[in-house]
């Protein structure tokens, strides 16, 4: 997620210059035509030009809004996967303790289930996260398998959905807990239902991935930007022509500047499509996981911490 408030020229330029160039070129074309060659019939009526630019405008307007709806849904989506595991931690504290069973484990061995479920938590995120942008195989033994024991480690990694067995692990723990007596029915119900949150944050995150934006109303709001950067020259180029001899040529900049300004709103739309990608527009979801880390180590007791993610050339990963 790109964090500085103004976009630097790098990153502008990276996004339009292709584009600007094309339609810079093209609109010189138009005008050497139009003005030293004599080919005056290539003008056409204003009015239909600024119909149809009106119509790109409305069209890619509703691209670029449905884009940042995806956007703000993953961001959400992951705002709820810190709360659920902060709620998780917390009761892991409150609900798992002695309330009778055959044999009462003593403080160490309570203090061992803590450490186990609040690490497969925090394998879970990052798992999660990995399986998003598919980088499962490259990342694993890093990023995830640190926070499991090895048996368990070899089990998950195998899966084609590594966190929806994580969650299924975690579980069959509860499960265990609750019939040696270590938590009640209801906090049971209640930490079941931490997992079902999990659970449906991860859903709203694959539905998102595995969904890709419209492609008809992606392809085609691409088209129609450049079939409008083709006949505005066309449209300008008289209008200029007529203040006076040497006008003809401000058809150039203030075509190139209009096709620009439409071309970019696509293009914003278009890096938006995709939340979980891993480029300079997604959902910083390094950055989350880390916090998440950070917190449930700290409330385990630990000090030695790894340092929160930092951006780099003003993006957060």
């Amino acid at each position: 997620m790109y964090v500085r408030n103004n976009l630097r020229l790098s990153v502008i330029r990276r996004l339009t210059w292709q584009g600007l160039i094309i339609v810079v070129f093209y609109d010189i074309f138009i005008c050497v035509l139009y003005g030293p060659l004599g080919f005056h019939w290539l003008d056409i009526p204003w009015q239909p030009v600024a119909t149809l630019g009106t119509a790109v405008a409305f069209y890619i307007g509703f691209k670029s809004n449905g884009s940042y709806d995806r956007f703000t849904e993953g961001r959400q989506l992951w705002g709820t996967i810190v709360n659920v595991s902060r709620i998780w931690a917390t009761r892991v504290f409150h609900f798992v303790e002695p309330r009778g069973g055959d044999r009462l484990p003593d403080s160490e061995e309570i203090r061992d289930l803590h450490h186990r479920l609040l690490y497969r938590q925090i394998a879970w995120v990052n798992a999660l996260r990995l399986h998003l942008r598919r980088q499962t195989a490259t990342h694993w033994d890093a990023e995830v398998a640190p926070f499991l024991d090895s048996t368990e480690d070899a089990d998950i990694r195998r899966m084609s959905n590594p966190p929806t067995h994580l969650l299924r692990q975690q579980s069959d723990e509860l499960r265990q807990l609750y019939q040696r007596g270590l938590l009640s029915e209801f906090r049971h119900v209640a930490m079941m239902d931490s997992i079902q949150d999990m659970f449906n944050a991860q859903g709203g995150c694959e539905r998102i991935k595995n969904t890709p934006f419209p492609r008809q109303f992606a392809y085609f709001s691409f088209v129609f930007v450049w079939i409008f950067a083709a006949v505005l020259p066309l449209g300008l180029v008289e209008e200029f022509d007529k203040l006076g001899p040497g006008h003809l040529w401000l058809t150039v900049p203030f075509a190139a500047l209009v096709s620009w300004v439409f071309n970019t709103i696509e293009v914003v739309g278009h890096t938006s499509e995709n939340p979980f990608d891993d480029t300079i527009y997604d959902v910083p979801m390094t950055s989350i996981c880390r916090t998440i880390e950070i917190d449930l180590r700290e409330l385990l007791g630990e000090t030695d911490l790894p340092p929160k993610i930092e951006p780099v050339n003003d993006v957060l990963y």
